[in-house]
């Protein structure tokens, strides 16, 4: 009896399929990483519809000595959900209840396949947010968790684990581990949920979640300003920062090359001109409760920018569209075939905000000394300090590991993080020593040896 059939026999045949039967090539890859060799040849894949059968699967295979890939959404950007030897691919498509939403104590219980579109919508029909923005809205909420997403919102409502009170995962010897918590204040010794935030399937695999819901904003305002360079925008977000308190819930900053890709390159009429004076693009929002004076007050702030020189020109949106209209400027990446710039080697960074003028001019420069006639857009959420940086492959760039190598090294100069928000997977792995040391790397080790002795959760992603 094969593996694939033992299981069958223990969570039932439709919860397990052989390799042979089922297997189709949406399993093999995430966004941008596929799997290879003998890892495109799985064991089997398991569709588990509750946290009893992705506890029953696991211990059977830590009993057979079968390494077990936890797949979501397959929208990551790192492969962390892609398979690197022949493994059980565990699909939590089918756990996607929603269990209870709480309005009164601001919470929502999900299973881990809910995907973020459907968190974001149900809270909305509760008359609540979940703040949580960013570009894959069908991913998993548990790979949202596991890889401490980040996005739009994150300056006002932080990462993915900042809207996570409670969670259940299942360790690989099929020990659950539930801790549900529902309150804000719960201070009883280790915040075990933290494990598994963040690390990317390699601890335990998320069953369910409590996540952490906000008030429903009842004014969103939103503006578009160019100005002469970095620092002005660093000026910019001291300025509107205490004048609009807690309400400034997104700014996004983009490098004149991002602004005509996202307007011109598109077919797009740009909002502003792009012109020689202006050397940086904000996208700036702001949510409130006063849907009469939040609007006004937001315009009363950029008037004062305008006044003091901190803005050459703004654009405010007068309505839904056109606040669309403008996002739609800064969600262009996923249109960059459509704009010519690809095939194209993508990077999530940070490094404090003050610096990222400084970093950036040094990227280019260390690429332009390398490849001459490179093409890189730069575009990211300065006020949490994350850079995005866009190298277009072709005959006047070099190979992806030599990019790696150049800009993760200095990321290391520079203190940084390798990634802000997209995680390690297996893409990042081999450069995370630029932004952990060897005590921390060592104790990472560690904390994986004693959750998963055998090695055989998500093999060969993050540690």
């Amino acid at each position: 009896m094969n593996a694939a059939a033992e299981l069958q026999a223990l969570v039932g045949e439709k919860t397990v399929l052989g390799a042979s039967d089922a297997f189709t090539e949406r399993h093999l890859r995430d966004f941008n990483i596929e799997a290879k060799g003998d890892a495109a040849a799985p064991v089997a894949v398991a569709y588990p519809s509750s946290t009893e059968d992705v506890s029953k699967i696991l211990k059977y295979c830590n009993d057979h000595d079968i390494p077990v890939v936890p797949q979501g959404g397959l929208s990551g950007l790192c492969g962390g959900a892609v398979p690197v030897r022949p493994s059980l691919l565990m699909s939590l498509e089918r756990m996607r209840a929603v269990q209870d939403v709480d309005t009164s104590g601001g919470t929502m219980t999900v299973q881990a396949g809910v995907t973020l579109d459907t968190v974001q919508k149900t809270a909305d029909e509760n008359g609540l947010l979940f703040p949580l923005d960013t570009g894959g809205r069908h991913a998993h909420i548990a790979g949202n968790a596991s890889t401490n997403a980040g996005g739009n919102r994150v300056l006002r409502y932080g990462m993915m684990r900042d809207l996570i009170l409670g969670v259940e995962a299942v360790l690989m010897d099929g020990t659950v581990i539930s801790s549900m918590n529902r309150m804000i204040k719960n201070n009883t010794g280790y915040d075990l949920k933290q494990l598994f935030i963040g690390s990317e399937g390699t601890l335990g695999v998320i069953t369910r979640l409590v996540l952490r819901l906000h008030p429903k904003p009842l004014s969103v305002s939103t503006a578009l300003c160019a100005l002469p360079g970095f620092d002005d925008a660093v000026k910019l977000l001291n300025h509107v920062r205490p004048r609009l308190g807690g309400q400034l819930s997104a700014f996004e900053v983009m490098w004149p090359g991002f602004y005509e890709t996202g307007t011109v390159k598109l077919n797009r009429t740009p909002p502003l001109p792009l012109n020689d004076e202006t050397g940086i693009y904000v996208l700036m929002e702001a949510m409130g409760g006063d849907p009469d004076g939040d609007p006004e007050r937001f315009a009363s702030v950029m008037g004062e920018a305008l006044e003091q020189g901190l803005v050459l020109d703004a654009v405010v949106a007068q309505s839904d569209k056109d606040a669309r209209e403008l996002w739609a400027i800064r969600d262009c990446p996923g249109e960059f075939q459509a704009a010519g710039h690809m095939p194209q080697l993508g990077f999530d960074v940070s490094v404090p905000t003050g610096q990222i003028g400084e970093f950036a001019r040094q990227v280019d420069e260390r690429l332009t000394a390398k490849w001459p006639k490179h093409k890189t857009l730069y575009f990211g959420h300065i006020a949490d300090g994350n850079l995005h940086v866009s190298v277009k492959l072709d005959e006047n760039a070099g190979t992806e590991h030599e990019m790696d190598e150049m800009l993760y090294e200095l990321i290391g100069e520079w203190g940084g993080s390798i990634s802000a928000e997209h995680g390690i997977g297996l893409h990042k792995k081999p450069y995370l020593h630029y932004s952990r040391s060897s005590e921390e790397l060592a104790l990472m080790r560690s904390i994986k040896s004693a959750m998963d002795p055998k090695g055989l959760l998500n093999p060969g992603k993050v540690i």
